[in-house]
């Protein structure tokens, strides 16, 4: 789901207090570990209070293709808005190297809203459009979209990271996100304790939106709840219903 229209998409990303000296989450010099990625399908609960409570669900699918490249692709069924995200890329030395981004929505009482991002690693440009607004621009090394920089986060938490720094693509330009793990939590999910580790993007201290995830490292790091609250108090919520996945 894309993380940066909050008023239009359920949750964001993860935030609250200011850090400093967070890890740029660039391809290591040392030899590391390859990690695998591992295909799933998730389907999450979802609601939006905005004055009124509003129910939808989410899915979300991870798949390998016969190219060897990945499918990451992201639905959301709501009364007011429906969504449709998708990212092809490549896994190289535990990194997300995004190659197609395309995000649509369409609603009810909201504008429609299209982007598309295409990524050029042999001539490092970048391309696309954000509501119709045409762009191109030199692709820097280690530029994520905003729907691969989430998957990079699980991952990157999952290798033991806990400050990490993102330079992502989004609206035509770039943005710097940082993101830290804040705390260890017991999650009740479908009746169940889940032990989790708890996540913010980083904002600066004056900002009135908070953005939190919940991934839980028993279950393979699953994204299992996703809170965004805005200004105005309303919040968008995901919960996790239903997870598989091949290891």
């Amino acid at each position: 789901m894309h993380l940066k229209h909050s008023a239009t998409v359920l949750p964001a990303l993860l935030a609250w207090l200011l850090l400093s000296g967070a890890a740029l989450a660039q391809p290591s010099e040392e030899a590391t570990e390859q990690v695998p990625l591992h295909p799933m399908e998730l389907s999450y609960n979802a609601s939006m209070d905005k004055g009124i409570s509003l129910k939808g669900s989410a899915r979300r699918i991870l798949e390998k293709r016969d190219d060897g490249t990945w499918r990451f692709r992201t639905d959301v069924d709501s009364f007011i808005a429906d969504i449709d995200e998708t990212l092809i890329f490549r896994w190289e030395n535990n990194q997300v190297v995004p190659l197609r981004y395309r995000y649509e929505l369409s609603g009810f009482l909201i504008k429609n809203r299209k982007e598309a991002i295409d990524f050029d690693w042999d001539k490092m440009v970048v391309s696309g459009h954000h509501e119709g607004d045409r762009f191109s621009m030199a692709l820097e090394e280690g530029a994520l979209d905003p729907m691969g920089y989430q998957l990079q986060l699980s991952q990157d938490i999952k290798a033991g990271k806990r400050e990490m720094e993102y330079r992502v693509i989004d609206k035509g330009d770039y943005d710097t996100d940082r993101f830290a793990v804040v705390d260890e939590e017991i999650r009740r999910i479908n009746g169940e304790e889940v032990t989790t580790l708890k996540a913010e993007k980083v904002r600066d201290s004056d900002s009135k939106r908070q953005s939190l995830m919940w991934f839980a490292p028993e279950r393979n790091y699953l994204l299992i709840r996703f809170l965004q609250v805005e200004p105005d108090g309303s919040e968008y919520e995901l919960t996790i219903n239903q997870a598989s996945f091949d290891r």
